[in-house]
């Protein structure tokens, strides 16, 4: 049996958490390179989230591909490449371990 793919609410929803995953990535990639030397052994972290990043950006280009085969009618660049106002927002704690109180990333504290 061939699989149909997404459908393309799907698509929609899944390009908008992709951005947002891949915004905060960029975020925490930045937070590390000003931490951190670029080089050296304490570097690696920085380097892995940049291989993610770049992981997930091919897996985005390979999904816009795949929209536009199965949904040609509908599909959009801006499905996986949406703007900033489009992103899934990620949630982070307020503080360290603390699930009340949380924020989303550049924003203020949902209770």
């Amino acid at each position: 049996m061939t699989k149909r793919g997404l459908p393309h609410p799907e698509h929609l929803r899944l390009g908008q958490v992709l951005s947002g995953v891949r915004t905060q990535l960029l975020h925490e990639h930045v937070a590390l390179l000003n931490a951190y030397p670029q080089t050296g052994p304490r570097a690696f972290p920085a380097k892995q989230l940049e291989v993610a990043i770049e992981a997930l950006d091919a897996a985005r280009r390979a999904l816009e591909n795949a929209v536009f085969e199965e949904h040609p009618a509908v599909a959009e660049v801006y499905d996986y490449f949406p703007y900033g106002e489009h992103r899934a927002e990620v949630v982070v704690p307020e503080k360290p371990g603390s699930s009340t109180g949380r924020v989303p990333f550049g924003g203020r504290a949902v209770r």
